[in-house]
């Protein structure tokens, strides 16, 4: 009768019951007394079903090769961007390498992958087929005469596809048959017969010393021996496919004695024989040693090796291309849980590529995993880097992280540049001897870079979108052809995941782009074509009338018509009108259009635009840079400043960045002035307001490159960027002839006019002050409405008090350095350091008669909070 599996009434009577009842306890004592009964009985009547429960039960727990994931992580259902969740690494798959049985889920199929609770999913799987013919045991082959016993043995091993189980049911067969005391079997591994690498032909123990009470779970526990291909006895057989019958092992030279050392048995007699496929091919190796009763093998006993060793070929064969079978379908199976997983989600390019980095090092088990995209706009160079490293997995940062780091480890440009450009694979098994490898990018870094694995990330269109590149393989091992196959597989899915993320990125953008552009129109309109006529007929005072010269020019006494004319007296001095061949009434109108897409606020409005063109104009006549920077540069800078804030709604790039809004969507840096550029840009295609029709394609590509530069250069963050370059340019000694350090001057010029108000008078300074605080409490009211936080001091109403040390923050850390590193450009500019100054002593004497001076740590927190908020 059959051992029972684990759905039958025993099964569940023992395991439903707390204690056993006499009856069970007895039997169990007699088990225990009697094992070899035991194990006779299971080796005969265990079904496959039974033995592969009882493999899965007492399954030892995995390495840390492939068991990257806790329990935490695994239970994390839904991201799948942390830590991948699948217990399998790569290095399973290549051949012989999977040790771990196919197992049956409920409905039959079979699986690799874990539960939810991290444990592998087993179940019930289908019954064994009805009437499976059971082996005999060992008294009943013993009675056979050699013809019954070899067709007995043949029969019991014609079924068995499983490698390492039909291994050792062949060393105790033959072992039975030809009397010997134990026996090992060798398997080919590798394509190549010489050489060295993971390619190179060896023999590889699958299992060794098999004696007639060895089962299969022990010899498991061995470790493999490889023998190198022509090595040794064994190694002889397999290279010259001839059989090697020794009476007395010691006395050939070709034996290893070290085997008999470490193991403390003693080899005598020894029989080896190649192990052939139906085509002759050599496939292994099987040795007996020591025939009982100390004497020689014959040559019946060569005979009879021979014939059973041919049908084991055929069965070793099978069970062959079952194994890569089972292991194809295992190989399917994760690549459509890594499609699925990169495809789950795809709500950004980080999330995608955080999946992709952290799946690909788990699978590959290697140290490093680069992501690099390329630039759409230049072939070979990339857009972005993004990396991943094994140590990433531990503390906390690796628990709860959901994206990539950017650009950490140097990119090895001549590998990845190669492989962006002709779109093959790269695989370095030494990288300091690869001629493309640049050694420089482990100078200082404490890593060292030994094996490369890189490979071309394609979208469906067969377009080269990236490069995936794997480092040092874990065991300092080389990447294989297994490895290569896997990534090369999971790129197809990566560029697709990655090209679906672009393409929903693009769509995000350009919802969030229409709903900004509806907001915008449904507040503005461009300007009437009455209004530009009406203006047209106005007479234009001259610039000395206006005081557009004056660095203290004050518009307190305009009105809004007079600043438009004023703006076109600016245009018709500086040549521009006549040399960009500008029809008059389109300026007119397309200046009415900027003063009316700005909104009423309390300062970022159209008056402020109109004073920072003045000053522009002011420095650009006064200093004669209009020489430097050319008719080209000098509309950019005047358009630029005319547009810099247009459509300002009175908050910050902070304001928008907590607020979610449209605009933060599209602009993740510099929010409001890439906004402020689109908005002239679109102003500037409007029909009737298109100053720039007249001029060439490539003038109108360089002037809107330019106004783009001059609208984010007043982003303080930017000034705070290039600041330090633009001083050391100076005291160096500037040539302006240079196109980054004219670059620079025309970045710095716009910061110095946006903020020019600091310069000013004193009752226009303060004026301005007032109107800058009261623009940002109206910020921080908001914050603290809207978001439920404390604003900073800069634009918290209840620090109102400490205006004039932000103020003096504000011109010591902001102002003065940048005015001064212009006075020492030219000496006309020395009245705008001057009136500086002025102002500096004017808020001191405010402070000091509130108080407010000393306070000692005041001045930084002023200028963090001034620099936050873009003060004037």
């Amino acid at each position: 009768m059959p051992i029972e599996g684990p759905g039958s009434q025993t099964g569940l009577h023992r395991v439903q019951r707390n204690c056993y009842d006499p009856e069970y306890a007895r039997m169990e004592s007699w088990l225990d007394e009697h094992q070899d009964f035991v194990q006779d009985y299971f080796i005969r009547k265990a079904t496959r079903q039974v033995v592969d429960a009882w493999l899965v039960s007492h399954a030892t727990p995995t390495s840390s090769s492939t068991e990257l994931v806790s329990p935490t992580h695994a239970s994390r259902g839904g991201s799948g961007a942390t830590t991948p969740v699948r217990k399998i690494s790569a290095h399973e798959f290549e051949r012989g390498g999977l040790l771990k049985p196919m197992v049956s889920t409920v409905d039959g199929q079979t699986t690799f992958l874990t539960g939810t609770d991290g444990h592998t999913v087993v179940g019930t799987g289908p019954s064994p087929t009805p009437g499976r013919r059971q082996r005999r045991s060992r008294n009943e082959l013993r009675q056979l005469d050699e013809k019954e016993l070899i067709f007995e043995l043949v029969k019991d091993i014609c079924n068995e596809l499983d490698v390492r189980s039909l291994c050792h049911k062949i060393l105790q067969n033959v072992s039975m048959l030809l009397h010997a005391d134990r026996g090992s079997l060798f398997l080919v591994e590798g394509a190549r017969e010489e050489g060295y690498g993971p390619s190179a032909r060896t023999l590889v123990s699958k299992l060794f010393d098999v004696c007639s009470k060895s089962t299969l779970m022990e010899m498991e526990k061995k470790d493999e021996i490889r023998i190198p291909w022509g090595t040794g006895i064994v190694g002889y057989v397999a290279k010259s496919g001839d059989p090697v019958n020794i009476p007395d092992a010691y006395k050939d030279a070709r034996f290893n004695h070290d085997i008999d050392v470490r193991t403390g048995y003693r080899t005598r007699a020894l029989l080896c024989m190649p192990i052939k496929d139906i085509n002759g091919d050599v496939i292994g190796v099987a040795q007996v040693i020591n025939k009982r009763g100390d004497t020689p093998f014959t040559e019946q006993d060569e005979k009879v090796f021979s014939s059973y060793l041919q049908f084991c070929g055929i069965g070793l064969r099978n069970a062959h291309l079952y194994e890569k079978s089972q292991l194809e379908i295992k190989r399917n199976q994760v690549l459509l849980d890594l499609a699925r997983m990169i495809f789950e989600e795809q709500s950004t390019i980080e999330h995608v590529v955080f999946r992709i980095l952290t799946h690909t090092q788990s699978l590959i088990q290697c140290q490093r995993v680069q992501v690099l995209l390329m630039h759409q706009a230049s072939k070979g160079s990339f857009s972005r880097v993004f990396d991943f490293e094994a140590a990433d997995l531990n503390g906390e940062e690796g628990e709860s992280r959901t994206s990539p780091h950017e650009s950490r480890f140097p990119v090895n440009v001549g590998i990845t540049g190669y492989v962006s450009t002709t779109g093959e694979t790269v695989s370095i098994p030494r990288a300091y001897e690869d001629a493309r490898f640049d050694p420089r990018v482990d100078e200082g870094t404490g890593f060292k870079h030994k094996t490369i694995l890189c490979m071309a990330i394609k979208n469906s269109s067969g377009q080269i979108i990236g490069v995936i590149q794997l480092v040092n393989k874990f065991d300092d091992l080389p990447f294989t052809k297994n490895d290569e196959n896997f990534v090369e597989a999971f790129a197809i899915f990566c560029g697709m995941g990655i090209h679906n993320t672009h393409m929903y990125e693009r769509a995000v953008v350009a919802i969030a782009k229409q709903s900004v552009t509806l907001e915008v129109l449904s507040y503005h309109a461009t300007a009437s074509l009455e209004d530009a006529q009406r203006l047209r007929k106005l007479r234009v005072a001259s610039a000395a009338h206006l005081r557009l010269h004056d660095f203290s020019f004050d518009d307190i006494n305009m009105d809004d018509d007079q600043t438009i004319a004023a703006c076109m007296r600016m245009f018709l001095d500086l040549d521009l009108v006549e040399r960009f061949h500008m029809d008059y009434e389109v300026l007119c109108r397309w200046l009415l259009s900027v003063k009316k897409n700005y909104r009423n606020v309390t300062y970022h409005n159209w008056r402020h635009a109109f004073n920072v063109a003045q000053m522009m104009f002011a420095i650009l006549t006064a200093t004669q840079w209009w020489k430097i920077f050319g008719e080209v540069e000098c509309l950019a800078l005047i358009i630029g400043c005319l547009c810099h804030d247009l459509d300002h709604r009175g908050t910050n790039n902070s304001f928008q960045i907590k607020a979610s809004s449209p605009l933060a969507q599209l602009y993740s840096t510099s929010t409001m002035e890439h906004h402020h550029f689109d908005q002239c840009v679109m102003i500037l295609n409007s029909p009737g307001n298109q100053v720039l029709a007249n001029v060439s394609p490539d003038e109108y590509s360089r002037v809107i490159r330019l106004v783009e530069e001059a609208i984010l250069s007043t982003d303080l963050a930017v000034y705070f960027r290039k600041r330090g370059a633009f001083f050391n340019t100076i005291s160096q000694g500037p040539n302006f002839e240079l196109n980054d350090q004219r670059e620079l001057l025309r970045a710095m010029l716009m910061t110095v006019c946006d903020l020019a108000a600091i310069t000013k008078p004193w009752d226009v300074e303060k004026r301005v002050a007032e109107l800058v605080s009261s623009e940002f409490f109206e910020q921080g009211d908001m914050e603290r409405e809207e978001f439920n936080i404390t604003p900073i001091d800069l634009m918290n109403r209840e620090k109102e008090d400490q205006l004039p040390l932000m103020q003096i923050g504000f011109i010591d850390s902001i102002c003065l350095p940048i005015y001064e590193a212009f006075a020492r450009l030219s000496e006309k500019l020395q009245s705008l350091v001057e009136g500086v100054n002025k102002n500096r002593e004017m808020w001191m004497d405010i402070a000091a008669q509130q108080r407010l001076l000393p306070a000692e740590g005041v001045e930084k927190d002023s200028n963090d909070n001034v620099a936050a908020g873009k003060s004037v």
